[in-house]
């Protein structure tokens, strides 16, 4: 059986590696690391599909040294003691290992002395962030890069070069692949160039040559070989959290574009319980004392939601994201809390003032507690001017209210009223 277009087509030398210039180009890092045929362990990741273990195969073609690929969870630990032996018999082997970040305690502990006297260079393949999935002991003896999507320039690139490669490629065939079908499997793969070059594969496979003997790829063919956009969004994974940061990043800075769009991503991936926690958090931490209803709108929107379920909760959802969008900012409160809980962190504290001390049992009043508290109902205006903090914080002030929002403004103006008659 004929293997897949895009296993295919890997490239086996650096310079037919698509993408990745900011690690490939003439004069960066792995271009010179094998130029100089000077290899150390690294470990690939980014999103699949993206040519990790292409780049790792490239590299090996490129320098020469013999090399195996194993995978961390099909492979066992036995399968590494070979490539180990080979390692001892030739000095030296690469070992590419996909998916490393599933390697288990067992496999790590055979693989660490020969990553460190050099006998295994190791290059990793994942899609997880290796500084929260890979093991610090296996992490600190590689290099770490980071791989990005491809842009469409490059996926079409990647298309064009298997339509005409003739050893490898369907260049063996005559193919007319139209520009807008071209355009589709580009666009319409979320960047990843496996999934492009298999759906290609699938059209020309699926696809009767017309009478002049030539299969052609019409953007109908295209759409119906690759449906619907790939969409990377692993709820466990590095990208999840990268889009509820921007999510709320989007809000914080008032763009509802970009929220509605984050909101989008979080909502394909059926993730409610991420959106509605971080909504609220939102609500309090970036708008707060702005526009302290919001909170409650916002509690009522999440509570709306977890009753009517996708696809009705995206209704609520979005009614919540575009006020707070466009509502005032402010996060005085929970930094003049912040502020608060550092200076105690600090060992900044002190004793509670003596008239502030609980006074309800007997004997209270023989050691003074209570004894000077002054209770502020019974004076004008609820307010009688009285030591609350202990000595040694006594003119501190913790709270910075923010003026962007009617409702602090008005609490701003309170706030400082009552500063400057407590300092009189």
């Amino acid at each position: 059986m004929k293997q897949p277009l895009a296993y295919r087509m890997r490239p086996k030398r650096l310079e037919d590696i698509i993408g990745q210039t900011h690690l490939v180009a003439e004069g960066k890092i792995i271009y010179r690391m094998v130029k100089a045929k000077h290899l150390s362990s690294m470990i690939l990741y980014g999103p699949p599909g993206i040519g990790k273990t292409s780049i790792a195969t490239a590299i090996a073609g490129s320098t020469g040294t013999a090399f195996r690929m194993l995978n961390a969870v099909v492979n066992n630990k036995k399968d590494m003691e070979i490539v180990a032996e080979e390692a001892k018999m030739s000095g030296k082997v690469i070992l590419i290992l996909d998916e490393v970040h599933r390697l288990d305690k067992a496999k790590q502990d055979f693989l660490l002395p020969y990553l460190e006297n050099g006998k295994i260079i190791l290059i990793g393949a994942t899609t997880s962030n290796p500084y929260h999935a890979i093991n610090p002991a296996i992490r600190s003896r590689c290099q770490i890069f980071e791989l990005h999507s491809l842009n469409e320039k490059e996926i079409e690139q990647a298309l064009v070069r298997a339509i005409h490669d003739k050893e490898n490629g369907l260049g063996r065939q005559l193919i007319d692949v139209k520009e807008d079908a071209l355009h589709h499997f580009a666009g319409s793969c979320g960047g990843d160039v496996r999934s492009a070059l298999n759906a290609l594969d699938l059209a020309v496979l699926s696809t009767e040559p017309n009478q002049e003997g030539t299969i052609e790829i019409t953007v109908n063919i295209a759409e119906e070989c690759l449906q619907k956009k790939s969409f990377v969004h692993d709820k466990d994974g590095d990208a999840h959290y990268d889009v509820l940061s921007a999510f709320q990043k989007s809000i914080r800075g008032s763009d509802v574009n970009a929220a509605l769009h984050y909101l989008g991503r979080l909502i394909e991936a059926g993730d409610l319980v991420s959106i509605n926690r971080r909504l609220l958090v939102i609500a309090y931490e970036d708008i707060g004392l702005a526009n302290p209803q919001a909170g409650g709108r916002t509690l009522s929107a999440i509570e709306a939601s977890e009753r009517l379920g996708f696809p009705e909760a995206r209704i609520p959802l979005a009614n919540a994201v575009i006020e707070l969008c466009l509502s005032p900012k402010s996060n005085s409160a929970y930094q003049a809390l912040d502020s608060a809980i550092a200076d105690i962190r600090a060992g900044k504290s002190g004793d509670v003032p003596i008239h502030l001390k609980d006074a309800h049992y007997k004997g209270a009043k023989a050691l003074g507690r209570g004894v000077d508290y002054l209770y502020p109902h019974d004076y004008e205006n609820g307010w009688v001017k009285q030591q609350y903090l202990p000595d040694r914080l006594k003119n501190k002030v913790y709270y910075q209210p923010k003026r962007t929002g009617k409702f602090e403004l008005a609490l701003s103006q309170v706030y400082e009223k009552l500063l400057n008659q407590q300092r009189k």
